[in-house]
């Protein structure tokens, strides 16, 4: 049986991690762009300036509130490695090109909202920031490669994080449907697969996912619906601008592959917890409503949204038309002292059956395959698969080059498992679009280090470099992989 025809096999990226070009183009600036790459052993830093003019830095994920009258900006002396990354801004065509030499057949990628609405408060867009995608989706159907486009991937205009706290705020719901109705309109006939929110159940991570300023559990659940609601009133547009579009939401499904650490009930019981606490998100998206399990929850931890009374219906009418997954890793839970054990923000406790990255990720194809069946298996709904990828030290060689055979392994072994959910299990999977398919700055770290391309960029963590591109063993590899439709994986 192998792979269908047709199958989309890609790459990805983001824009926040590739893009660059941050005040180039009439862009405004984002969310990402005032978070350091402070300490890789404790996550990136947002620098923050205070009203009186001092500054101080708090962790981009989960910050503590600001004070009264403090807005997030940019300081003296410190990196912000979002503001060049790899500088797809000013190598979109080189880049492009070597994207049709490995023979993409799709490229996943993010529109920045703030270089089309630099405050994202603006009536009209940016012209200049619009006419920036025009070229590259011309560049890229020049190679016959199908644009799939994020709408919201871990960027807003940092205004509206500074004017009301982004998504804690109902008024988002329009400023993003404006900014929707803005691309939807202008790339209709240029690109075909769109993705709403990226990994929205990763929304806990904060200021760095979301460009929220509270993350108490009731800011979170509101903020939730916020963009819920946002993302149904994002498909019922597009479905009605061009209803050839094909309007996906994305999970991050590493946090539902949950396996209990010891058969003990209690931990079983704890591992399904941890899984809903992330199928919640979605299931509102693919179903359409809120499922009980959540709503008892939240009348458990004393939350309660605020809904409009057209929400309902807009949930229902608005369902997404497939589901995307982000996979790197599974995790463990367990029960102890009634109390579930771990963080959600952090990796967890290790898998003593699994082996690690140099950055605590576990290692498990054998995971994706079950959760590419448990997601198919719930929702009926075509699986696209647009990150799974290795994070690993590159070191470039003597001759050169660099010889990666442990990311060759990495991808061999996942998608044998992919493989095995089509063949096997029967799962309905759309494409394959690694991350990223060329070095980009680490979302978590802002590291360069932490590499995952098939392509090598010469830059440092630092953003010193050349950012030459070249070409890694994995390239020549994955270029196989792709001509052979999956089946040459030697």
């Amino acid at each position: 049986m192998g792979f269908p025809k047709g199958f989309l096999w890609g790459g990805a990226t983001a824009a926040n991690q590739y893009e660059g070009g941050w005040d180039a183009g009439g862009r405004g600036p984002a969310n990402s762009d005032v978070i350091t790459n402070g300490d890789p052993k404790n996550g990136r830093m947002a620098t923050r300036r205070l009203a009186d003019g001092t500054v101080e830095t708090v962790t981009a994920m989960r910050p503590d509130p600001l004070p009264d009258g403090a807005v997030y900006d940019t300081a003296p002396g410190h990196y912000y490695p979002s503001h060049q990354a790899t500088d797809f801004y000013h190598h979109f065509r080189e880049d492009i090109a070597l994207m049709g030499e490995l023979g993409l057949k799709t490229y996943r990628m993010s529109i920045s909202w703030s270089r089309i609405y630099p405050t994202g408060l603006e009536e009209t867009p940016n012209e200049e920031g619009l006419a920036f995608y025009d070229a590259v989706f011309d560049e890229l159907h020049k190679y016959g490669i199908e644009p799939m486009v994020t709408l919201h991937h871990f960027e807003v205009p940092l205004a509206l994080s500074n004017a009301f706290g982004a998504w804690q705020d109902r008024r988002m719901v329009e400023l993003f449907l404006k900014f929707c109705e803005t691309v939807f309109r202008r790339y209709r006939d240029k690109v075909r697969y769109w993705l709403t929110f990226n990994e929205i159940n990763n929304l806990p991570f904060g200021f760095l996912a979301s460009g929220m300023t509270r993350f108490d559990p009731q800011a979170l659940a509101q903020a939730a619906h916020h963009q819920f609601v946002a993302s149904a009133n994002a498909v019922r547009l597009g479905h009605q601008i061009n209803p050839d579009f094909r309007i996906g939401c994305m999970l991050a499904a590493s946090r539902v592959t949950v396996y209990p650490k010891t058969c003990a009930p209690e931990d079983v019981q704890a591992a399904w917890e941890a899984a809903c606490r992330n199928y919640f998100y979605a299931d509102v998206q693919c179903r359409g409503f809120y499922p009980s399990y959540q709503l008892q929850y939240y009348k458990r931890q004393g939350i309660q949204v605020q809904m409009e009374p057209e929400d309902a219906q807009i949930l229902r009418d608005g369902c997404v038309d497939f589901i995307s997954i982000s996979y790197y890793r599974s995790t463990l839970a367990a029960r102890q002292q009634g109390k579930q054990s771990g963080d959600p923000l952090n990796l967890g406790e290790p898998n003593p059956y699994l082996p690690c990255t140099e950055w605590g990720i576990t290692i498990d194809p054998l995971g994706f395959r079950i959760v590419l069946h448990n997601l198919y298996d719930r929702y009926g709904l075509p699986i696209m698969v647009v990150e799974n990828g290795l994070g690993a030290v590159d070191t470039v060689a003597e001759d050169g080059k660099v010889h990666d055979p442990y990311r060759i392994d990495f991808y061999r072994t996942h998608i044998r498992a992919m493989k095995d959910a089509i063949e096997l299990d029967g799962v309905d999977v759309m494409g394959y679009t690694p991350w990223g398919w060329i070095d980009i700055v680490s979302a978590g770290t802002g590291e360069m280090r932490k590499r995952y391309g098939f392509v090598y960029v010469d830059m440092d963590d630092t953003g010193h470099g050349t950012l030459a591109r070249s070409r890694k063993d994995s390239f020549a590899w994955y270029k196989k992989v792709i001509a052979s439709n999956g089946e040459d994986l030697d």
